[in-house]
C-alpha cells in the first residue's frame, strides 16, 4: 500500500560553550484547542469540541492534523440538518462529525500526497471499530478532501496552523461523513466506474448503492479506469453489453455480506455476490495480495484495500469481474 503522507522529521542539534538564555523558553506553544478557542472564528467548533469532551483530547500531548470549520461552515452545515444550533445536535452524532476531521498524526501541507487516511471516527461504537477514510487530493496547490463540497467534502482555505500537539488546517465546509458512492465519486481513479453506474440505464444499480445503510453495509470490489478499459476494449467482454448485461456485471462487484475487511479475507473464500441469480466469486490469497476469482477465472487484484465508509467498506481492483451474463 502507498502511504499517503512521507513524514520529513527535521532535528535541530544546538551545540554551544555557552548556557542557554531561560528567557527563549519562557513561552509554551499553544495547543490546538488554544489556538481554536483564541480565534473567534472557530467559537461553533470550540462550542462543539467542549460539548463533545473532545477538547480534552485536543488539549492534551500527541500529535494530530484537525481539518477545522470556520463558524460560516458549520452555520452552513446546520442549515442542512434539523438542527437549529450545535448544541442540539445530538452528542454521539456529532462526537462521529468531528473525528471526521482529525487524523491521528501531524500531517503539514508539505508532506501531503494524494490518497487515503483513516480519520478517528469509528464505524460504530463496538471495540476496535474500523475507522472512517478520508480521501485527500493534491491538486496544484488545492487540498481537496473527499471530492470537495459538491461531494459532501471540502478544500483547505488556510493550511499549516502549528499547535503544540498537531496541525491545523482551516477547511470551508463541515466534512460529512462519506458513504460508499461520496467515495467513488471523490477518486479520480474510479471515474470511469461512476460515470457507467450513474448512467441512466444503471439507475436501479445507483439506487441501490445509495440506500445501503450503516446498519446493512456492504463490500464494493471497484475497478479502477485502467480496468475498464481494458473490459471495454476491442475483444472485451463488456463490449457491446446491454444495459442488463452491465447491470450484472455492476451487481458482480457488490456482496451484501457486510463489512468485509481484508483482514476478514481467507484463501479459497467463497464470496457471493449481489446478481440474480446470486453468482460467486472466490478470494485467493498468496504472496502477501488478494486476488479475486471470477466465473471466467479471471483474477482481478486488489490494489488498494479497506476505503472505509459509513455503510460498507471498498476494495479497488485492477479488473472488472467477469459474471455469467
Amino acid at each position: 500500500m502507498k502511504k499517503l503522507f512521507k513524514k520529513i522529521a527535521l532535528v535541530a542539534i544546538c551545540i554551544s560553550v555557552f548556557s542557554c538564555n531561560d528567557d527563549d523558553n519562557n513561552t509554551a506553544q499553544p495547543t490546538i484547542v488554544d489556538i481554536a478557542a483564541g480565534n473567534q472564528d472557530f467559537s461553533i467548533l470550540v462550542d462543539a469540541l467542549e460539548r463533545t469532551g473532545l477538547d480534552a483530547v485536543l488539549d492534551a500531548p500527541g500529535q494530530y492534523t484537525v481539518f477545522a470549520p470556520t463558524n460560516a461552515a458549520f452555520t452552513a452545515f446546520l442549515a442542512t440538518t434539523p438542527y437549529p444550533t450545535i448544541n442540539d445536535v445530538p452528542v454521539s452524532a456529532l462526537t462521529n462529525i468531528l473525528l471526521n476531521h482529525v487524523i491521528g498524526d501531524e500531517i503539514k501541507s508539505m508532506d501531503i500526497q494524494t490518497g487515503y487516511a483513516s480519520t478517528l471516527s469509528p464505524i460504530n461504537s463496538s471495540a476496535n471499530a474500523p475507522t472512517i477514510s478520508m480521501f485527500i487530493q493534491l491538486s496544484g496547490s488545492s487540498v481537496i478532501i473527499n471530492g470537495g463540497a459538491a461531494n459532501s467534502g471540502s478544500t483547505v482555505t488556510t493550511a499549516d496552523i502549528d499547535a503544540s500537539n498537531g496541525v491545523i488546517h482551516v477547511v470551508g465546509n463541515v466534512i460529512a461523513i462519506p458513504t460508499l458512492v461520496n467515495h467513488v465519486v471523490a477518486n479520480p481513479d474510479f471515474e470511469t466506474l461512476q460515470t457507467v453506474v450513474t448512467s441512466p440505464a444503471q439507475s436501479a444499480v445507483l439506487n441501490t448503492l445509495l440506500g445501503v445503510t450503516a446498519a446493512a453495509p456492504v463490500t464494493l470490489f471497484a475497478p479502477n479506469n485502467t480496468a475498464f478499459t481494458t473490459a471495454l476494449g476491442t475483444g472485451g467482454f463488456a463490449n457491446g453489453a446491454t444495459d442488463a448485461q452491465v447491470t450484472k456485471v455492476l451487481q458482480y462487484h457488490v456482496t451484501a455480506a457486510g463489512n468485509v475487511r481484508s483482514n476478514q479475507l481467507q484463501n479459497n473464500q467463497v464470496v457471493p455476490m449481489i446478481t440474480s441469480p446470486v453468482q460467486n466469486t472466490t478470494v485467493i490469497l498468496g504472496g502477501g495480495n488478494v486476488d479475486i476469482r471470477d466465473t471466467a477465472s479471471n483474477l482481478s487484484r486488489v490494489f488498494r484495500a479497506d476505503i472505509q465508509c459509513s455503510n460498507g467498506v471498498i476494495h479497488g481492483v485492477n479488473r472488472v469481474l467477469q459474471p455469467v451474463l
